[in-house]
């Protein structure tokens, strides 16, 4: 009967209006909430149809949807390990109790924003108890090989600021001025000497004692020295010993012309570098490429140590983090290092709209109608980029929300009216047996 399809017809508007109502209710609680995606209600018709002239009313079913690819505004924060997500993917994370617990290989979670502090543990935790994950760096600040569509290479960053760490030195480039006047008939033939620090594979202090030796010629000018190279290390052995003759044509005066090796590492004149044997392992010496200037030089009649580089760095601990846009975590150390300790990669799904679970704490977790997961280097592919000392905003608008808040009471309202009046109508029905 078309009058009792009316009334549910009614009645299912009452329930799809509650559940708008429900829904801007929840974005409005969380309009403060860091991170939140808004829930839309859609309302969709229920066609019964028309038979014989009479029309039956099929009424609304109402389906709601969690807007995850929709997020809020960037505001900037003090904490370098605040971090929001511009672009699409989302962050990965874990239950910092199920870490602790145990599980080597915790539940994905995926979130946009966090603030994360390292715990008293080191580990990096937000504030609702969610541990950042990330894989781990090779001791020389590169990344190993891992599968991007499976969670089983991250590991939680744990920050040890406790622990102590060095660096050795592996390179070394001089860029030293030996006086012309050395090298011409009747000079003195006085030795320079140069002292470098470095710094050893336990982070203990040795020195490279370099000494020059000009050829003093009989006649004219030879334009030539011998460099020794001893390493405290080695117990002052000689680890490598070299024949340096310079230019003294007018277009490239005082660079070098050639480099003869005596003993040690071979000089490769492509790169200007020779490979040294300290007794910590190889160590890469720079000397200058031929003919060319930045290296070593003979000019004037002044010994002049212009240039000394070297990496390395003694024992020192951690003091603070940076977190860049591709998410490479480095560590800075009190004695002035940076090195390279994790990747935060980011999380992206063909469909984020359809992940499976909103779980708690603005965390999503894949599902079959989201699509399979992958993990980017971020800022490459499809991924946005990680941002440091920002937290996303809800993405909840306020005012839109009170408006729709408004609507959906007047439409409640009129729903129930038309309950009343189907009631009015039955009692007239009623009423016809009297």
């Amino acid at each position: 009967m078309s009058i009792s399809s009316s009334l549910n017809a009614g009645v299912a508007g009452l329930s799809a209006n509650a559940t708008r109502l429900a829904t801007i209710s929840d974005n409005i609680a969380n309009s403060a909430t860091y991170g939140y995606r808004r829930v839309e209600t859609d309302f969709q018709s229920m066609v019964s149809g028309a038979k014989g002239g009479k029309y039956s009313a099929g009424g609304v079913q109402a389906s709601s949807r969690r807007l995850i690819d929709t997020g809020g505004s960037l505001i900037p924060t003090t904490n370098p390990t605040d971090l929001a997500v511009r672009g699409r993917g989302f962050l990965p994370v874990a239950s910092a109790n199920a870490i602790k617990a145990g599980n080597q290989n915790p539940q994905l979670m995926m979130a946009t924003t966090g603030s994360f502090r390292p715990d008293k543990d080191g580990y990096l935790v937000s504030e609702a108890g969610l541990a950042l994950m990330g894989w781990p760096a090779n001791t020389d600040g590169t990344f190993p090989n891992v599968p991007r569509d499976s969670n089983n290479a991250l590991e939680p960053i744990r920050l040890l600021t406790t622990e102590l760490a060095g660096s050795p030195t592996t390179s070394v480039a001089l860029g030293v001025n030996l006086p012309s006047t050395s090298t011409v008939a009747g000079a003195a033939g006085d030795v320079e000497v140069l002292s470098i620090e470095y710094y050893g594979n336990l982070g203990q202090p040795e020195t490279l004692n370099i000494s020059f030796t000009p050829t003093v010629p009989a006649t004219g000018s030879s334009n030539e020295w011998r460099m020794e190279i001893r390493d405290s290390a080695s117990g002052g052995a000689v680890i490598g010993d070299y024949t340096m003759t310079f230019e003294d044509a007018r277009t490239d005066a005082g660079t070098l012309q050639a480099v003869v090796t005596n003993s040690g590492g071979a000089y490769d004149p492509v790169t200007g570098k020779a490979m040294l044997n300290v007794g910590g392992g190889p160590m890469e010496i720079d000397l200058g490429i031929l003919g060319e200037t930045g290296g070593m030089s003979q000019l004037g009649d002044a010994y002049a140590p212009l240039k000394v580089g070297k990496d390395g760095a003694p024992v020192g601990t951690m003091t603070d983090i940076n977190v860049d846009g591709n998410g490479i975590v480095t560590a800075n150390y009190n004695t002035g290092i940076t090195r390279t300790i994790f990747r935060i990669p980011l999380v992206d799904v063909p469909n984020p709209n359809e992940l499976g679970i909103s779980l708690d704490f603005q965390t999503y977790v894949p599902s079959s109608a989201s699509g399979p997961y992958f993990m980017w280097d971020a800022g490459t592919g499809p991924s946005g980029e990680i941002l440091s000392f920002m937290r996303e905003e809800s993405a909840t608008d306020v005012a839109s929300e009170l408006t729709d808040m408004i609507k959906t009471q007047r439409a409640y309202s009129t729903n129930a009216k038309v309950i009343q009046t189907v009631d009015e109508m039955l009692q007239e029905t009623t009423n016809i047996k009297r």
